[in-house]
């Protein structure tokens, strides 16, 4: 897809986000969902450590002020055992864990695409929700590409930081080892229903499971939420319409949107609502258990990674809506360009502009 190809997609969006501000939630019997949830009130900011972190790690989120974090995972980590160690040990610091990741179960080729393999990736996947519900995990991010996560080369930002960047001329798809390329990563294009069938396959398996072991399930949107990249489309978690018909395709309070802004504005008016709307949507309907707080230079076809502060979007109008909308998940940083001094440098600028964000808009609804 050219650029003039990917400007016919932009859709006219004035009409559309004032139906969503006025709108109410569609799944009325999911309502009062906030109320069961396994977690306390009111917005926390968490941090993501190392897959099995040292002391002087755990000290660092002490320091931050910061109560949760976020671990990452695979296939050989994703015991029940490994988590509530994990958990155990975070714990003694003080900390809670929101959620363990668990990248062998995440953007799924075989479940997004219908590949051999399918009924093993979906099994897996249940029991990775066995294993949460087992530790005392009530939350997991999901992601449903089946070619990755596009970029660029690197590129730079403010004051020379190195940061992720995407153009739609040069972007290759990338997920846990395995590269994607234009102009067919697997040899044919997909039909946008072919998509949503293969959606539909996984979630109606997985909700009971969800359920019945207490896992919060929330679906991370498709970076960057072109319409379709290298011959499969991004129909279904590119755009604010598709994440609607995907949640009352799934149908069960245990499923909703782990919204990154960064995605989020990556698509900009494509997406057919801005992110501030769809988190006052999302987070009405109860279906918002965790944010991506990043920001972008600006929408595709073109956009560069940037510094909270420095992006197209001001993020204070997305931390205002979310107390706005008492939201009770955890926002975290995610994807920091480099800063001179180190990971810790960029992780520590981005969570005190966060903690500041807060506590105005704390204090705003106070």
């Amino acid at each position: 897809m050219n650029r003039r190809d990917f400007g016919k997609t932009i859709l006219t969006t004035a009409a559309t986000a004032a139906a969503v501000s006025a709108a109410t939630s569609p799944w009325p019997s999911e309502r009062g969902a906030t109320t069961k949830r396994p977690w306390p009130p009111g917005v926390k900011i968490s941090v993501q450590i190392s897959g099995d972190p040292p002391d002087d790690e755990l000290q660092f989120v002490q320091q931050l002020g910061c109560t949760y974090v976020n671990i990452p995972g695979d296939a050989k980590t994703a015991s029940a055992e490994n988590y509530i160690r994990l958990k155990n040990r975070a714990e003694s610091f003080g900390l809670r864990v929101w959620n363990i990741g668990n990248a062998s179960v995440h953007n799924m080729e075989e479940v997004t695409l219908n590949l051999p393999g399918r009924d093993k990736k979906v099994e897996e996947y249940k029991q990775f929700l066995r294993n949460l519900g087992k530790a005392g995990i009530r939350y997991t991010t999901y992601a449903h590409m089946g070619n990755g996560i596009w970029s660029s080369d690197p590129g730079v930002t403010r004051g020379g930081s190195r940061a992720r960047t995407f153009d739609i001329a040069t972007a290759k798809g990338y997920w846990n080892g395995k590269v994607f390329t234009s102009p067919l990563s697997h040899g044919r294009v997909y039909s946008e229903k072919e998509i949503w069938d293969n959606y539909e396959y996984f979630i109606k398996q997985v909700v009971p499971v969800a359920e019945e072991n207490g896992v919060f399930i929330g679906i991370h949107p498709d970076d960057p939420p072109v319409p379709m990249l290298a011959g499969v489309p991004r129909c279904i978690f590119g755009s604010f319409e598709g994440y609607k018909r995907a949640m009352e395709i799934a149908n069960s309070p245990n499923v909703g949107v782990c919204l990154c802004c960064g995605t989020w504005m990556e698509g900009g008016e494509s997406m057919g609502a801005n992110v501030v709307d769809a988190i006052k949507y999302f987070g009405k309907a109860g279906k918002l258990w965790k944010i991506h707080f990043r920001n972008v230079s600006s929408p595709i076809p073109a956009f560069t990674e940037t510094f909270v502060d420095n992006g197209y979007t001001d993020m204070w109008k997305v931390m205002r809506a979310l107390r706005e909308v008492e939201f009770d998940g955890v926002a975290i940083g995610d994807h920091f360009p480099a800063m001179v001094g180190g990971k810790n440098v960029a992780i520590a600028y981005t969570v005190g502009y966060m903690k500041a964000l807060l506590s105005r808009a704390n204090a705003e609804f106070a």
